[in-house]
Order: structure tokens, then sequence, then C-alpha cells
């Protein structure tokens, strides 16, 4: 099960139902953020023959792939080729194909991806670790639209769309020579760019909810719900590994929940972390708050220390949100949620003790 995609026969709960995203196969979002990235998969698929994606890992790039070919004309198949899982020296094999005798090994001859997927759409995922050797020839089949395959003379001409991936900067690589730039602008003539989870946490719920039924689905549990301890920690945790990362730790959660709620208890330790650090206080003996109190106690210190950074963070910022909400690496939408939440104003900040010493954001 694949980050973000939903199997064919899913369908919206009637509280998902009517959120604007049931046209794009395999789309679990709502917000705004999200909204333009599906706006544009709309508009470019039914005409692109490259499209460049970029995002952090777990963000839904192939799901991007899959939904720009299936609202697509292609009436052929959808091809996946990981270019940092191919070796060097066969990566233009894999890719373009071979005759028979073209190498040692090469006993008889090979179909590449890129004749596999003719009449569809390739994904390249992870393109930017693609060899410059191979770039070269990979460019030439976007401008030409056919292929040669290794130790032929002649050349097939191909009908083909490309989606290709990627989570590195390929502006930067291409200054640092470590990616073409022909290519990068063959390929980015369209490019979509995935936010990260922690920019659109309005779909946190949603993703959760999906993901929850699935896998008490497949363990045969009734798992139904976060615990509202658990739902505070899911909100205070960055997701660096995004989608990907937030399937996998509900999957944990809900194989170690006894009951139809997953409680804090059954997350894996490492969300716990920000329990331990220093903004939290140390009990006697240098033992933390959070390896010796309970877990109500010790989630009601960790809002208690999230109120004193926002407040400072507001008050070094002049209470200008926008600049508070860089500072901490936050959205400014998120920042009022916790605002609002916190209650957090001019006049509370007057009558309250600012938190000592270096913030914990930085």
């Amino acid at each position: 099960m694949s980050a973000a995609v939903l199997p064919m026969e899913y369908r919206p709960t009637p509280g998902e139902a009517g959120v604007g995203f049931w046209d794009i196969p395999g789309a679990i979002a709502r917000s705004s953020q999200m909204q333009v990235v599906f706006d544009r998969i709309r508009r470019v698929a039914p005409h692109f023959r490259t499209v460049l994606v970029t995002g952090e890992t777990g963000t839904g790039k192939e799901l991007v792939s899959r939904a720009l070919h299936e609202l697509s004309p292609a009436t052929g198949r959808l091809v996946t080729l990981n270019c940092s899982a191919v070796v060097e020296t066969l990566f233009e094999s894999e890719l373009f194909g071979h005759v028979r005798g073209a190498f040692t090994g090469a006993l008889q001859d090979k179909v590449g991806q890129c004749e596999f997927a003719d009449g569809g759409t390739l994904f390249l995922d992870e393109i930017g670790d693609m060899p410059l050797a191979t770039q070269a020839k990979l460019l030439r089949v976007l401008q030409n639209r056919e292929v040669q395959r290794v130790g032929s003379l002649s050349s097939r001409k191909l009908d083909l769309r490309v989606v290709a991936a990627t989570n590195k900067d390929l502006r930067r690589a291409v200054r640092e020579h470590q990616f073409r730039e022909d290519l990068y602008f063959r390929l980015a003539m369209v490019e979509i760019q995935l936010p990260a989870l922690r920019e659109r946490a309005g779909d946190l719920p949603l993703l959760t909810s999906y993901f929850l039924r699935q896998w008490a689905g497949r363990y045969g549990k009734p798992v139904a719900e976060l615990s509202a301890e658990a739902a505070q920690v899911f909100a205070l945790h960055d997701w660096p590994g995004n989608v990907r990362e937030l399937e996998n730790v509900l999957g944990y959660a809900c194989m170690m929940c006894r009951g139809d709620t997953v409680e804090v208890e059954d997350l894996p330790s490492y969300l716990l972390a920000p329990l331990d650090r220093p903004c939290l206080g140390v009990a006697a003996g240098g033992v933390s708050v959070a390896e010796e109190a309970p877990a109500g106690l010790v989630m009601n210190t960790l809002e208690a220390c999230e109120a004193r950074i926002l407040r400072q963070a507001l008050h070094r910022a002049g209470w200008n949100q926008t600049k508070a909400a860089q500072a901490l690496g936050t959205t400014r939408d998120r920042l009022r949620y916790r605002m609002k939440k916190y209650q957090l104003g001019k006049e509370q900040f007057a009558s309250s003790e600012v938190m000592s010493g270096e913030v914990l954001y930085g």
C-alpha cells in the first residue's frame, strides 16, 4: 500500500464527500495547496509530453504520475523505473534495451522501458540519480521521439509521455554540473511541486482517518480513531517522511492498539522524542519529566511548553504573525490555529511569564 494511493474501489465516506478531489485518481486532500496541484494535473494531463514532479520523499510523486497517466489520452500502460535502483553499467540497457551480442552477457534481444511504455507513460522516479551519459541519450529520445537499442544501428519511433520525479534540487544539480541543463529544461516545461505534509496540516485528519480504516481492515481490528493526546502528538510532529511516514506510523499504531482508540503508548517511541527536550524541564535526579510522568501530565506539560514558545516567537516578531511563523518554521494558518487554541494575544503576553533560555525552534 503506497503512500496516499487509494484502491480503485475506495469511495468517500459521508464526511469526506464533496471536498472537490474525487476526479483525481488516488487523491486524499482538501487543503488549498493540494487543490492547486490537482487543478494543474487536470489542465496538464490531456496535453503533456514531459512533466517534472518535485517534492520531498513521501509526498506522493508516484500518485501524481498515475493521475497524469489516467487522465491523459494515452492508451498504453504506465511503466515505472526507479533510477536510484539501477546499476549504472546497466542503465542504458534497462532504459533503451539492447540487441543480442551488444555486450558480454547479452544473449538475446531485450526491450527497454522506453519501448515497453510505448503508447503510454514512462515514470522516471528519482531522475536526479540518472548518470550523465544516460541523460544525454534520454534527451535525444525526448527530442526525436525515437529510441535506439544498445548495439543496434536502427531507431524505433515512440509515442511516449514521460513524467520525471525527484526530491533533489535539480537547479542546484545543474549549477554543480551533476545534471544536464538541456535535459532539465526539456523535462521542466511543466513542473508540479508537491507541498510537504507539514505545509498542509489541514489534510492530516483526513489522511489519518483513511489510513486507520485501511490498517484496521487489514488487521481485522476495530481501531477507529486517535485519542486526544495521540492527536496532539500528531499535530506537533513535523512528518519529515510525509504521507509515507504517516501511513507507516498508523500501521504500527493499529498493531499495538488494544481497543478502538489509538493511545499515546501505541505510537512509535520516536514520535514522543519532543517530550524529552529541555523546554519541558527536568525532574529531580536528572530524569526528564517525560520519563516519569503519566501520559496526560506529559501532554499538559508539552502544551504549556508550546504555548510559551509561541508567545516568545510572537513577541520577538513584534506580534507580526507572518514573521513569527517563518521563525518557527511553520505556516501562518497553523500559527493562527495555535494562537486561537492557547488564546494568545498581546494582552495575555503582558501578564505571562516569558520562557527563559534559548527557544526550542531557534
